[in-house]
């Protein structure tokens, strides 16, 4: 038999070297400057806080480790984001080992992944949700872990690591709320409370402490910025029915794949539901209730879900899969699966590789070094200092920022428009923006770079 041949924890390992290897090299050969996301995360890692304008402050401190080892290599980031994405696979195989008596499931269960586009297309960007992967991974697999020993590193562990799901995005209290709800139904059914369910609790909200702390320091910025991109403030009752279905379409639409795969080694969908089965229980919860809770409330509110949200949500959806229909799993037909799962797995990377040398206009085309280039030289020609700070968007502050050789502190100063002068500029000074802008407000010296503005404030030669 096929299954006999193949070495599940060699099979794993390759698997999972693979995916870091091959989605590292891709966009480091294809793409000439870093995606937004990871760009406007380095800009505010240049400032640590407990949080920004648009998220808690958990990506931006990961970003800010890498580039003090690794500093303006643009592969470093790329490796970083898909080293997130294996470890949340490698936590998914080991929980799922508790689940099935026959290894080959759990491998399934993670090549399964593969089938939705958030864990490969789009993880090249490190983000706020490629960095909730691990941390919802290790969150659900501690849970289960505190639930079936109930030790207390378990407990310890399950607190931590939703307290670092949480401070990576809000959504994460989702699969929170989702848990809370196992352990109600779990509380009445036993009608016995363990005083180790305390201790996550207690953990999570003395870590999250000190981001609600500036969080109400700052007029709940981040809290404004997310409802802003949900479209709340425009209201229409159509919007009810509208943004909640768009968004249930496009979830369907993104599994195709995914369920492709499955099908291969399906052979009927006929099951019984034990929903007296704590892990059939556990594993609906988790995977279902997120989904659930996001589609009542785009529903109820009327708000926009943006795809990429959703990034994190399907990490455990293998397992529940395989666990629902495991006795109708024809193991005969994992060579067509793998045959399929291959075809998926060297695709994406092609197709990423193809758009991002044909396509010339996206944000990964910026170029990033070359500005900097010019304004590192501008500046050795004129000001004695070195660059301190640096002004304009997270995305041209933050390129500028990132590429010049004294890593300057971001900060996006232009929203005051007030006069820019040396009186009120400690160190050298560069900010970047609107060319009629800054020809207005600038104090020193100005020129333009393809077709922005560039004010250099410093102590002249």
């Amino acid at each position: 038999m096929v299954v006999k041949k193949i070495n599940i924890n060699k099979t794993l390992i390759f698997f999972l070297f693979a995916h870091l290897i091959i989605w590292t090299l891709v966009p480091s050969i294809s793409n000439t400057n870093l995606p937004l996301d990871t760009i406007e995360a380095l800009a505010w890692g240049t400032n640590i806080d407990w949080g920004y304008n648009k998220h808690p402050p958990l990506s931006a401190w990961f970003v800010e480790a890498f580039y003090q080892i690794f500093r303006n290599q643009d592969w470093a980031y790329y490796f970083l984001s898909q080293l997130f994405v294996v470890i949340a696979f490698f936590v998914v195989f080991k929980f799922s080992e508790d689940f099935f008596k026959n290894k080959t499931f759990s491998l399934i269960s993670i090549l399964l992944l593969e089938g939705i586009y958030f864990h490969n297309f789009t993880t090249p960007e490190f983000n706020v949700y490629v960095c909730q992967l691990p941390f919802r991974a290790l969150t659900v697999y501690f849970c289960w872990r505190g639930l079936k020993n109930n030790d207390i590193s378990s407990w310890l562990l399950f607190g931590l690591f939703a307290a670092a799901g949480f401070l990576s995005h809000y959504l994460f209290i989702y699969l929170i709320v989702s848990i809370m709800i196992f352990f109600v139904i779990r509380l009445t059914k036993q009608k016995k409370f363990h005083l180790q369910y305390i201790i996550p609790v207690v953990i999570f909200f003395i870590l999250i402490s000190p981001h609600l702390i500036w969080l109400v320091e700052n007029d709940y910025i981040t809290l404004t910025y997310a409802l802003h991109r949900t479209g709340l403030d425009e209201q229409s009752y159509f919007n009810h029915l509208i943004h909640p279905f768009v968004f249930l379409g496009k979830q369907i639409g993104i599994l195709i794949p995914f369920f492709i795969m499955f099908l291969i080694i399906t052979s009927k969908f006929k099951t019984k539901f034990n929903l007296k089965d704590k892990k059939l229980l556990f594993l609906l919860i988790i995977n279902i209730f997120p989904l659930i809770l996001i589609f009542l409330t785009s529903l109820f509110m009327g708000v926009k879900i943006r795809t990429m949200w959703m990034s994190p949500f399907y990490l455990f959806m293998g397992v529940l899969l395989l666990y629902i229909f495991q006795k109708n799993i024809v193991l005969k037909k994992l060579k067509y699966f793998l045959s399929v799962f291959f075809i998926l797995f060297l695709f994406s990377p092609m197709l990423y590789f193809y758009i991002s040398i044909t396509q010339t206009d996206k944000r990964t085309d910026y170029p990033g070094k070359k500005i900097a280039r010019i304004v590192q030289n501008k500046w050795k020609n004129n000001f004695t200092e070195k660059i301190g700070l640096v002004g304009g968007n997270e995305w041209q502050g933050g390129n500028l920022s990132y590429h010049l050789k004294s890593r300057p502190k971001w900060d996006n100063l232009l929203e005051s428009k007030k006069t820019i002068s040396l009186k009120n500029i400690e160190g050298g000074f560069v900010i970047i923006g609107d060319k009629e802008t800054l020809s207005q407000i600038c104090g020193g010296i100005f020129f333009e770079v393809e077709a922005q503005g560039i004010c250099m404030i410093g102590k002249k030669k």
